[in-house]
């Protein structure tokens, strides 16, 4: 019988997928990475993932222990799904005008969301930014995954993503676009 331990192990080695009728019009051959198969939907589970194993590993999280975030959705769903599976508390701060949906998802895998008005300035204490480094402040033994300034959301993707479209392709690409976010 073959199947994954926990929904962690279902991240990451995402199908690469050649475009047939977008390539049809081009010279040569153009594949896209289909990082919604992971199980929250985005590439941002790989992150969330990946920085809580890093947090276990430096000792900057112990069991029992709080991930707190300000995020739009997508890296609160990653860091959700390993706060659930690994047994952490979560909490996630938001700006209001996310969807309900996004909210509701984060609340299936045990978090509480905090809503903050979208329209102040980033350095506000109103501000979802703000508030979260706030309840970092107040909550002990948690993890600030900080995605907008944290050098592991890229080195994740050196270390997981990378390498899989090198396997997959062989090596043997001319160039590849990657959209750019946090």
């Amino acid at each position: 019988m073959e199947f994954h331990n926990n929904i962690l192990e279902a991240i990451g080695n995402t199908p690469l997928v050649r475009l047939n009728r977008v390539a049809s019009r081009v010279n040569g051959e153009l594949f896209a990475k289909c990082e919604f198969t992971n199980p929250g939907g985005s590439i941002k589970d790989r992150i969330g993932y990946y920085m809580v194993e890093q947090a276990e590993k430096n000792g900057e999280i112990r069991p029992g222990g709080t991930i707190i975030e300000a995020t739009s959705g997508n890296t609160g769903m990653g860091l959700a799904i390993a706060a659930a599976v690994k047994g952490y508390k979560s909490i996630f701060v938001m700006p209001d005008k996310m969807s309900e949906e996004k909210r509701q998802n984060l609340r299936a895998f045990g978090a509480k969301v905090v809503i903050c008005p979208t329209n102040v300035p980033p350095e506000s204490p109103e501000s979802y930014y703000s508030t979260a480094k706030r309840l970092v402040d107040e909550t002990p033994n948690c993890y600030y995954a900080n995605q907008y300034h944290n050098l592991l959301n890229r080195e994740t993707h050196y270390y997981t993503t990378g390498p899989e479209i090198w396997k997959q392709t062989e090596g043997k690409f001319d160039a590849i676009v990657i959209g750019v976010g946090t």
